[in-house]
């Protein structure tokens, strides 16, 4: 990870934190951050380009996808997820920060993960 790799890093923990409720894990070797045991973002380095992802309304992301600067993010996007790449323009705290939110109430909406049964019991 680049120095200015870490700086974004600390600048996401920071804004997820102030989310109610928001934790940090990692997921599949990247720092995510999770509401009720569910992913609400993820920093990840996807075919070299670095990226905050993100969960959005299914019926807007093709809005998302209009902007040069997202793509549809790997593997869940079809569940409406977006990546928004680092590096492609200055980033707007601000609009992240948004992005965030409005990720984070998609996903608690959906109520706490459900653990899985183990065993025969």
């Amino acid at each position: 990870m680049k120095s200015s790799d870490g700086e974004i890093l600390k600048r996401l923990r920071k804004a997820c934190g102030r989310l109610p409720e928001s934790t940090e894990t990692v997921t599949f070797g990247h720092p995510a951050f999770q509401v009720n045991g569910k992913t609400f973002a993820v920093l990840e380095e996807y075919k070299g380009e670095l990226s905050v992802c993100f969960r959005v309304e299914k019926s807007v992301q093709d809005v998302f996808l209009g902007d040069p600067r997202f793509y549809r993010t790997p593997y869940i996007g079809k569940h409406g997820w977006v990546s928004l790449k680092v590096y492609a323009a200055p980033l707007d705290w601000s609009e992240i920060g948004q992005l965030l939110g409005g990720s984070r109430e998609l996903v608690a909406a959906q109520g706490p993960r459900r653990r899985r049964k183990t065993g025969s019991g």
